[in-house]
């Protein structure tokens, strides 16, 4: 019997990367909450597993050469995992180059800034007091839709973002773009990302890793502790 690993989760997209994984690859896990607008994520005992103080982190008690292992960094655990089961990463180095750069792309760039977008556009104006920056705004909703025409671009070329196949570039991906309403972009131009959005959506894998602990997500533009929390330590 293969020994559940632990997850250490909060529904967010990044939290999303993690749990569609599991769920797609068919990994049996625990999940642990990590309480981000509560700061859970400061708490000694989960900087021992995530020193950065960022969730998801996971720790697999059947690691290399059977020993635990403790991994921290969504797109890190993302690899890790994909080597570990020997799924969703490609057949080929082709298709395993491919996979990365879209991770990295993702990673580097769409994750940030679609996170940058959601905060000036949605909290720091209902933060106290508040901080309606028109520049920030500007500058993160554009440099999002950008991105996602690097991503329509690309899904019209191929059925998922590394070719003909899903893979974990696509888990990464997805929470992200699948939150585009609130980065204030528009889906009317980019007919590619969004069948690829429904394709993904429609997955068993998906649906259940986007559903854990889906009541738990509120609404951070009006909670002032989670914004300290989160915008202010």
């Amino acid at each position: 019997m293969i020994a559940p690993i632990d997850l250490y989760f909060w529904p967010t997209p990044n939290g999303w990367k993690v749990s569609i994984a599991l769920e797609e690859m068919g990994l049996p896990y625990d999940t642990h909450l990590i309480n981000i607008g509560a700061g859970d994520q400061f708490a000694p005992e989960f900087l021992k597993i995530s020193p950065n103080n960022r969730m998801p982190a996971i720790v697999d008690p059947d690691g290399p050469d059977g020993a635990p292992i403790s991994i921290f960094e969504s797109g890190a655990i993302l690899q890790y995992l994909a080597r570990k089961t020997g799924q969703f990463c490609g057949s080929t180095e082709r298709e395993r180059v491919a996979v990365d750069q879209w991770l990295m792309w993702q990673m580097g760039g769409l994750g940030p800034m679609a996170g940058q977008a959601h905060h000036f556009l949605k909290y720091a104006p209902n933060m106290e007091p508040p901080n309606d920056l028109p520049y920030a705004k500007d500058r993160y909703r554009n440099e999002v839709a950008r991105l996602y025409g690097v991503l329509d671009r690309q899904l019209a070329q191929q059925e998922f973002v590394a070719g003909d196949f899903v893979s974990i570039a696509d888990f990464s991906i997805w929470g992200w773009a699948s939150l585009w309403e609130g980065q204030q972009q528009t889906l009317e131009d980019k007919p590619h990302m969004a069948r690829w959005l429904d394709q993904m959506a429609a997955r068993p894998g998906v649906q259940a890793g986007r559903a854990l602990f889906a009541e738990k997500r509120g609404d951070i533009a009006k909670d002032k502790g989670a914004q300290n929390q989160l915008f202010k330590r």
